[in-house]
């Protein structure tokens, strides 16, 4: 069976053992020296001043959230396809998600629909580059910043992409990323991490990570949490991080491949496969995918859905604000399939794939 992601190709020949051995030998387990190193390394990645580790990609979002200032009641302005981990964060602070539709084109926040959205005056907007495909990042933050409202980048899926030579998490006045085992930059667990090149807001991401505390065991400031990145996992991180780019450009000459195979099928894929598109999910939409599914599990090909449920219409949540039609999302949630795409997949691998979809449609 071809896996949707395999961590055995995508860690093979990877030293981790000695990364572990110096966590050890030194006997500081947390916010020690492999946290500090990484934390320079990945903002020097990314191109800002500052990078604050967290305990997972979560909670860097409802830390980054807090820093910039929202509270219970605020408004957050997100989209509602992102798989309800921005809706956690916000809810977790008792602020009110605000959903926009989608751009149809490159399924993230509509620039349309976020200019409507700050009509109703939100305290802040989270731009997710879904699936590793950079949002209109550009447009997206001139209209947040014209409002007066701060702009948050959810990098979680999006780690490398680049446009006109800046870093997915360069543009927003914060940035979060999840360091999750399956993303293109991932530990061997849990992580996250929130950058800024504000020296300000760096302050507050480093206080609110850990209690609060405005000097140890002295609690200054509201909504700290204990959410700290262990020094193994930024250990593994720093080994990883040196071949981001090269796995980035596996993922991106794997969909490049499928596109042009199924460019005639019907699939409505992403439609850049340039250094703006960090491959982190091979996502196309398709009618009856139900069906295509069913079809590649028979041939020994893994797919799954991200994601089915838009977040308005999750049914914890029974009174969603939403601004305007949420047409194109909903229309996306009920036809998106998922594809394997992963650094180390083999060649043998992806024309299985190829091979498999063909005959589905030439049933």
């Amino acid at each position: 069976m071809i896996p949707l992601f395999s961590d055995v190709a995508m860690n093979k020949n990877l030293d981790f053992l000695g990364a572990v051995k110096k966590v050890l030998d030194r006997h500081w387990y947390v916010l020690g020296e492999e946290v500090t190193g990484f934390e320079a390394e990945f903002a020097a990645y990314v191109g800002v001043e500052h990078c604050v580790t967290m305990a997972n990609g979560t909670d860097a979002i409802e830390i980054a959230l807090r820093s910039v200032g929202v509270e219970r009641g605020d408004s957050v302005v997100t989209v509602a396809n992102a798989g309800f981990y921005s809706s956690t964060a916000i809810h977790a602070i008792g602020a009110t998600p605000l959903y926009v539709d989608i751009d149809p084109s490159s399924m993230t926040m509509s620039v349309e629909a976020l200019s409507e959205a700050l009509k109703h005056k939100p305290k802040c907007v989270i731009v997710t580059h879904l699936y590793g495909q950079l949002a209109d990042i550009k447009e997206l933050l001139a209209l947040a910043h014209a409002a007066g409202v701060k702009l948050i980048e959810d990098c979680a899926q999006s780690h490398g992409a680049q446009r006109d030579g800046r870093q997915a998490g360069s543009f927003g006045d914060v940035a979060c990323f999840s360091f999750y085992p399956t993303k293109n930059l991932g530990a061997l667990g849990d992580g996250g991490a929130v950058v800024t090149n504000n020296e300000e807001l760096a302050a507050r991401l480093k206080t609110l990570r850990q209690y609060g505390w405005s000097s140890k065991y002295h609690v200054g400031h509201a909504g700290g949490k204990n959410s700290r990145l262990d020094e193994m996992q930024a250990a593994i991180l720093r080994i990883k991080l040196p071949l981001l780019d090269a796995w980035n450009a596996a993922r991106r000459d794997i969909a490049f491949r499928y596109n042009a195979a199924f460019a005639d099928l019907g699939f409505e894929a992403l439609p850049s496969v340039d250094e703006s598109y960090a491959a982190h999910l091979y996502v196309a939409r398709i009618q009856n995918r139900d069906a295509l599914r069913e079809f590649l599990k028979s041939q020994g090909v893994t797919t799954d859905v991200h994601y089915p449920v838009p977040d308005h219409q999750q049914a914890a949540y029974t009174e969603p604000h939403v601004v305007g039609s949420m047409e194109v999302t909903e229309s996306t949630c009920k036809n998106l399939v998922t594809l394997p795409c992963f650094p180390g997949m083999t060649d043998e691998a992806v024309e299985t794939v190829i091979t498999a979809v063909k005959k589905y449609f030439e049933q």
